[in-house]
């Protein structure tokens, strides 16, 4: 009996750390709160790549993603979510852009303290960076594969 496809979403979200210092982006949806640069995997693209291009997208920053903090597969009757946290620090200038555009309203470098004062998206903000600056494991970014990659002993 065959079944009808759930529709699959991916999501990259990414943890960016300068020292004592993480990177959030002040969003132009949900309400205009503060979260980490995240978005939707675009067709085509891999999960690192859409990591890097939010990121940029966002904030006006390149990275260099160092890892992965974790993977999140929620299941639902209509459709699933899967995100994918990275790890990543920043490339060159430090600056995160001040001006709104059609991806992001601004983006600031925050300790764990100054976060606290912010309208964040939700709580999962601070839970997760309080969880990288205690020392989370961190996966290596070949965890992920494009199917058909080689298996290496």
């Amino acid at each position: 009996m065959s079944r009808a496809p759930a529709a699959t979403w991916f999501f990259a979200l990414v943890v960016v750390r300068h020292g004592d210092r993480f990177l959030l982006v002040h969003e132009r949806k949900h309400g205009q709160t503060w979260y980490l640069p995240a978005g939707r995997v675009e067709p085509g693209e891999t999960l690192a790549d859409a990591a890097l291009r939010e990121t940029l997208e966002e904030t006006g920053l390149k990275v260099a993603l160092e890892g992965i903090l974790r993977v999140e597969h929620n299941p639902g009757v209509d459709a699933t979510r899967v995100r994918v946290f990275y790890l990543a620090r920043p490339l060159g200038d430090t600056t995160p852009k001040q001006a709104p555009d059609e991806h992001s309203l601004a983006a600031r470098w925050v300790t764990l303290a100054e976060l606290q004062q912010l309208p964040l998206r939700g709580q999962e903000v601070l839970e997760i960076f309080r969880a990288v600056a205690a020392g989370a494991p961190i996966a290596p970014l070949d965890l992920i594969v494009q199917e058909g990659a080689p298996w290496l002993p």
